[in-house]
């Protein structure tokens, strides 16, 4: 690993000329973020099925009803 200029924590891999941080704190807060990221876009996702799902059951509802008023007159 080479060091890189003005960062102690930065290396350059001399194979694939990518650099990296090598810094464990910043890794883990890394891994962190993305966690918690991961979480809040599973929250919506869930949130968004859930208001579909909603929305299904009151247009059933709503069918149901007109054909229980038209089969009464």
């Amino acid at each position: 690993m080479i060091n890189v200029e003005g960062n102690a924590d930065l290396k350059r891999d001399p194979k694939s000329n990518a650099i990296i941080n090598t810094n464990a704190s910043d890794y883990e807060r890394y891994v962190t973020r993305r966690k918690v990221k991961a979480k809040e876009n599973d929250k919506v996702t869930n949130m968004e099925e859930d208001l579909a799902n909603l929305k299904n059951e009151m247009n059933e509802i709503k069918s149901l009803l007109k054909e229980l008023v038209y089969n009464v007159k």
